[in-house]
């Protein structure tokens, strides 16, 4: 199967422009294209996973990537319903986070010489001199149709600021800069971004001629995505000090029935035959494809055999099989425990990071979340002393997915 062709079959593909040409420039390894991110953390997540998984496949098929870090637009955000501005970020903390994201994309993308490309949009989104920016790019633009764009009629509700109404500029100035400097010719985005990728290809066109070639293309449910790094708990990081292959094992062992075979058709790269076969798979097999999704993309990420390892685990905590070595684990201290030798559960909840306060973990454990070894404990009074502690220690567990392991 071709590339394009794979791309749709996975169901990634939700809209394009030129679509006879961006198929041919895909499946014949042409397309220079690039995808966004914003530099606010010094991590990537899962929500990014779609990105990075898309781009891999379109390298693997010859094409080039060019990963592009919004330097210059992060400082701004986007109309993205936040009601706060984005902490300004130093250069410093931008690069920092720019090479943590380098790192990272390496193990999709390969970065050698021609291959592909890492770049910056501060490097002339913050060097615009204003008067110039409107002269020579706000006149391409009218105003009547940004408003009809779906991004700004949702914010219009709620009170659209003049930033916000700038980002589609911004965006659309980044694709006219890549197709200038390193010969850009297509964009991917998520559904929610497709009004602003128009007006880039508009941009290019108007300006470049009619004869610049400039495409635009959209991801399927990568709105959708971007809510993949949430969790009760928190974000969901590829970086192992912050999201332990153990989590992050978990995180895609617990996916839907609903979304399994959907993961495993767009984020692994399985042969598409063995995931159709799926399709029949209810009740125990959904959770061996759970269980073969979880080892697919924590291989990806932090290797085969940390995922060997997550899987070991995971099957020791809910089969009894194989060891809890390689689960998350917090070592208590002398200190943790009061004069008589003994701790109670609400402290082991928020020392060991599964409740962020006593608070917090009190109202877990009256409400009925909370098991200490398998077994439900809602008296919030509850001590343990050292010897609870030794040997392979204690499991704690808060809610269906948050599982420690407590040591002494």
């Amino acid at each position: 199967m071709k590339c394009y062709d794979e791309l749709v079959a996975r169901g990634l593909i939700a809209q394009v422009t030129d679509e006879d040409e961006i198929r041919n420039m895909v499946n014949e390894g042409k397309a220079v294209f690039y995808i966004g991110f914003d530099p606010t953390a010094d991590s990537l997540h899962v929500g990014h996973f779609m990105a990075l998984c898309l781009m891999k496949r379109l390298q693997m098929a010859g094409n080039k990537p060019i990963a592009l870090i919004g330097g210059g637009t992060g400082m701004v955000g986007d109309p993205s319903g936040r009601t706060d501005m984005r902490q300004m970020m130093t250069p410093e903390t931008i690069q920092h986070n720019c090479d943590c994201f380098k790192e990272q994309m390496s193990k999709f993308i390969d970065f050698s010489e021609g291959k592909a490309l890492m770049v910056n949009n501060g490097d002339w989104l913050l060097e615009l001199n204003y008067v110039e920016l409107l002269r020579e790019v706000g006149s391409c633009f009218s105003v009547n149709n940004m408003l009809r764009a779906e991004c700004y009629k949702q914010r219009m509700e709620k009170g659209l600021s003049f930033l916000e109404f700038n980002y589609m500029i911004m965006q659309s100035y980044d694709f006219y800069e890549l197709f200038k400097r390193y010969g850009c010719n297509m964009q991917f985005g998520g559904d929610d971004q497709w009004s602003n990728m128009l007006g880039g290809t508009e941009l290019i066109r108007r300006k470049l001629g009619k004869d610049a070639y400039a495409m635009t293309i959209t991801l399927l449910l990568n709105s959708e995505g971007k809510k993949m790094g949430k969790t009760q708990s928190g974000a969901v990081w590829l970086d192992p000090n912050k999201t332990s292959p153990f989590e992050f094992y978990q995180y895609w062992r617990n996916v839907s029935d609903a979304d399994v075979l959907k993961c495993l058709r767009m984020l692994t790269f399985l042969p598409l035959e063995e995931i159709d076969a799926m399709d029949q798979w209810e009740g125990s097999q959904l959770n061996t494809a759970k269980e073969i999704l979880a080892f697919e993309l924590t291989g990806l990420v932090h290797g085969k055999e940390e995922a060997q390892k997550a899987k070991e685990a995971s099957q020791a905590l809910f089969r009894g099989q194989g060891s809890l070595e390689n689960m998350p684990s917090y070592r208590l201290c002398d200190t943790d425990f009061n004069e008589e030798g003994n701790i109670d559960l609400l402290a082991i909840l928020h020392k060991s990071g599964l409740a962020p306060s006593r608070a917090e973990a009190r109202r877990n454990v009256e409400q009925g979340g909370v098991a200490v070894n398998g077994e439900q404990i809602k008296d919030i009074k509850k001590m343990f002393g050292k010897e609870d502690f030794l040997g392979d220690g204690m499991i704690v567990k808060r809610g269906k997915k948050n599982f420690m392991k407590v040591t002494l």
